[in-house]
């Protein structure tokens, strides 16, 4: 059965390229679409100060974090928990550019030298399943009827519990598809042709979301340091 890794992380600001840091990590286990109770909660010492903007994000200071252990100290801990596993992530290349720059810094191999690659990006799921829509944890938790009134601050453990409830909203129904049977083929045609036929209809974003779109877009692009894919693709479309 697949066993899989909800994963979060907060960091001390948006860029690992520039010097930001890991300083908490939560992993919840899954095995079979199922929890198993085995989760991985941890704060590391990022050897810097946190800045007073992360600190409002996250609500975590640098006083909290002087006596945690450093990133050295509980690697093992953090890879042997997510060894051969599926990751599933919120805006994955962010949390894995960190914990990848952390790897490095020990002289591990990356993530992708460990665990199941690529990880799952339940912000590219959610913008594929609700094109133009709000794609951010909280607007996912109202529009599947999770309660999150908890969440006062991010935090990596209780974002990751969430992230568990949506990621299974989001897949609702995956796990009959192994065990339903297959229609006949002849069921199949038959379906197709009972179908009633018409012009297909086309929804239009607004400017308002188009915008929307392309400010989020810029903002995964910097927190992924420049690497997203459709960056790299732009020059040649213009061509």
């Amino acid at each position: 059965m697949t066993r899989q890794i909800i994963l979060d992380t907060e960091t001390t600001g948006l860029e690992w390229q520039n010097g930001d840091r890991l300083i908490e990590i939560g992993c919840v286990e899954l095995v079979g679409r199922k929890r198993t109770g085995r989760q991985l909660h941890l704060y590391c010492n990022p050897e810097r100060e946190v800045p007073e903007g992360a600190v409002a994000v996250h609500g975590i200071t640098t006083e909290f974090l002087a006596d945690k252990p450093k990133f050295r100290d509980v690697v093992d801990q953090i890879v042997d928990f997510v060894r051969d596993a599926e990751l599933v992530i919120h805006n994955a290349a962010f949390d894995t550019g960190f914990i990848d720059n952390e790897l490095n810094i020990v002289g591990r191999p990356p993530l992708r030298e460990i665990c199941v690659w690529p990880a799952i990006d339940t912000v590219r799921m959610a913008r594929d399943m609700f094109p133009g829509k709000r794609a951010n944890l909280d607007a996912l938790c109202e529009r599947f009827g999770i309660e999150n009134s908890h969440r006062e601050f991010h935090g990596a453990l209780l974002d990751a519990e969430l992230l568990v409830e949506v990621y299974l909203a989001m897949t609702r129904g995956q796990e009959s598809l192994i065990i339903d049977l297959e229609p006949e083929p002849s069921a199949v045609r038959a379906a197709a042709a009972a179908r009633p036929r018409g012009a297909l209809r086309r929804v239009q974003a607004s400017e308002a979301e188009i915008a929307e779109h392309q400010k989020l877009l810029a903002e995964i692009d910097k927190a992924s340091g420049g690497a997203t894919v459709w960056r790299k693709l732009e020059p040649a479309a213009a061509g």
